[in-house]
Protein backbone atom coordinates (compact mmCIF):
# COMPACT_ATOMS: atom_id res chain seq x y z
CA UNK A 1 0.00 0.00 0.00
CA UNK A 2 2.77 2.49 0.92
CA UNK A 3 4.41 2.02 -2.18
CA UNK A 4 1.63 2.60 -4.34
CA UNK A 5 0.92 6.13 -2.48
CA UNK A 6 4.31 7.00 -3.04
CA UNK A 7 4.37 6.14 -6.96
CA UNK A 8 1.34 8.33 -7.13
CA UNK A 9 3.03 10.72 -5.67
CA UNK A 10 5.82 10.93 -7.50
CA UNK A 11 3.79 10.16 -11.02
CA UNK A 12 1.95 13.52 -10.48
CA UNK A 13 4.95 15.62 -9.24
CA UNK A 14 6.27 14.71 -12.61
CA UNK A 15 3.19 15.16 -14.63
CA UNK A 16 3.55 19.13 -12.63
CA UNK A 17 6.75 19.50 -13.43
CA UNK A 18 6.62 18.75 -17.14
CA UNK A 19 3.46 21.34 -17.09
CA UNK A 20 5.17 24.05 -15.26
CA UNK A 21 7.21 27.28 -17.33
CA UNK A 22 10.84 27.27 -16.66
CA UNK A 23 12.28 30.80 -16.38
CA UNK A 24 14.27 31.04 -19.37
CA UNK A 25 12.48 28.75 -21.87
CA UNK A 26 13.48 31.06 -24.70
CA UNK A 27 16.11 29.65 -26.35
CA UNK A 28 17.50 32.44 -27.98
CA UNK A 29 17.54 34.40 -24.52
CA UNK A 30 16.95 38.25 -24.63
CA UNK A 31 16.44 38.59 -28.77
CA UNK A 32 12.74 38.09 -28.25
CA UNK A 33 13.28 41.80 -27.11
CA UNK A 34 15.40 42.73 -29.66
CA UNK A 35 14.59 46.49 -30.21
CA UNK A 36 15.85 49.80 -32.06
CA UNK A 37 15.73 51.50 -28.64
CA UNK A 38 17.50 48.88 -27.41
CA UNK A 39 20.43 49.25 -29.77
CA UNK A 40 20.16 52.99 -30.14
CA UNK A 41 20.03 53.44 -25.95
CA UNK A 42 22.64 50.72 -25.03
CA UNK A 43 24.92 49.89 -27.79
CA UNK A 44 28.40 52.11 -27.97
CA UNK A 45 31.52 52.07 -29.81
CA UNK A 46 34.03 50.66 -27.60
CA UNK A 47 31.72 48.09 -25.97
CA UNK A 48 33.07 44.95 -25.39
CA UNK A 49 31.58 41.76 -27.00
CA UNK A 50 30.55 40.48 -23.60
CA UNK A 51 28.48 43.58 -22.56
CA UNK A 52 26.63 43.46 -25.99
CA UNK A 53 26.03 39.74 -25.49
CA UNK A 54 24.74 40.72 -22.62
CA UNK A 55 22.81 43.13 -23.75
CA UNK A 56 21.23 41.93 -27.55
CA UNK A 57 21.36 37.96 -26.65
CA UNK A 58 23.29 35.61 -28.73
CA UNK A 59 23.76 36.85 -32.37
CA UNK A 60 21.96 35.10 -35.46
CA UNK A 61 25.61 35.06 -37.73
CA UNK A 62 28.84 35.30 -36.61
CA UNK A 63 31.65 36.35 -39.21
CA UNK A 64 34.51 37.95 -40.07
CA UNK A 65 35.27 40.96 -42.69
CA UNK A 66 38.28 41.24 -44.61
CA UNK A 67 40.80 41.78 -41.62
CA UNK A 68 39.34 39.05 -40.14
CA UNK A 69 37.84 41.08 -37.02
CA UNK A 70 34.70 39.77 -35.75
CA UNK A 71 30.88 40.71 -37.35
CA UNK A 72 28.07 39.91 -35.53
CA UNK A 73 24.70 39.94 -37.00
CA UNK A 74 21.12 39.80 -35.60
CA UNK A 75 18.30 39.33 -37.60
CA UNK A 76 14.65 39.33 -36.45
CA UNK A 77 11.36 39.09 -38.60
CA UNK A 78 8.01 38.99 -36.68
CA UNK A 79 4.44 38.46 -38.55
CA UNK A 80 0.79 39.54 -36.98
CA UNK A 81 -2.42 38.84 -38.53
CA UNK A 82 -5.46 40.07 -37.16
CA UNK A 83 -8.61 39.12 -38.50
CA UNK A 84 -11.66 40.75 -37.55
CA UNK A 85 -15.68 39.62 -38.31
CA UNK A 86 -18.87 41.30 -37.83
CA UNK A 87 -22.19 39.46 -37.95
CA UNK A 88 -25.64 40.50 -38.10
CA UNK A 89 -28.77 38.45 -37.62
CA UNK A 90 -32.44 40.02 -38.37
CA UNK A 91 -35.65 37.95 -38.34
CA UNK A 92 -39.30 39.45 -39.31
CA UNK A 93 -41.42 36.61 -38.19
CA UNK A 94 -40.71 33.50 -40.22
CA UNK A 95 -37.96 35.18 -42.71
CA UNK A 96 -34.92 35.63 -41.16
CA UNK A 97 -31.68 37.31 -42.91
CA UNK A 98 -28.19 37.08 -41.76
CA UNK A 99 -24.90 38.93 -43.12
CA UNK A 100 -21.40 38.52 -41.89
CA UNK A 101 -18.19 40.48 -42.77
CA UNK A 102 -14.82 39.09 -42.69
CA UNK A 103 -11.38 41.77 -42.53
CA UNK A 104 -8.19 40.38 -42.51
CA UNK A 105 -5.28 42.46 -41.98
CA UNK A 106 -1.73 42.08 -41.66
CA UNK A 107 1.67 42.96 -40.99
CA UNK A 108 5.75 42.50 -40.92
CA UNK A 109 8.62 43.28 -39.50
CA UNK A 110 11.88 43.05 -39.94
CA UNK A 111 14.71 44.11 -37.40
CA UNK A 112 18.60 43.52 -38.43
CA UNK A 113 21.91 44.58 -36.90
CA UNK A 114 25.00 44.98 -37.62
CA UNK A 115 28.18 45.25 -35.29
CA UNK A 116 31.67 45.24 -36.09
CA UNK A 117 34.54 44.58 -33.90
CA UNK A 118 38.16 45.43 -33.61
CA UNK A 119 40.80 43.29 -32.65
CA UNK A 120 40.31 43.62 -28.83
CA UNK A 121 36.99 42.62 -29.29
CA UNK A 122 35.29 45.53 -29.39
CA UNK A 123 32.52 47.72 -31.01
CA UNK A 124 34.00 49.83 -33.22
CA UNK A 125 30.77 50.38 -35.76
CA UNK A 126 27.23 49.31 -35.89
CA UNK A 127 23.93 49.52 -37.87
CA UNK A 128 20.60 48.65 -37.96
CA UNK A 129 17.51 48.56 -40.52
CA UNK A 130 14.06 48.23 -39.08
CA UNK A 131 11.86 47.75 -42.06
CA UNK A 132 7.53 47.37 -41.47
CA UNK A 133 5.34 46.57 -44.10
Amino acid sequence: MNYKLWLIVFSTLMLLSACMKHPGGDTDGSTSNLTVGKVQGEIRIGMPASDVAAVLGSPNIVTTDEKRREVWIYDKVSSNRVNTSNSAFGTLIILGASSQQVQSSSSQKTLTIIIKYDEQKKVRDFAYNYTQF
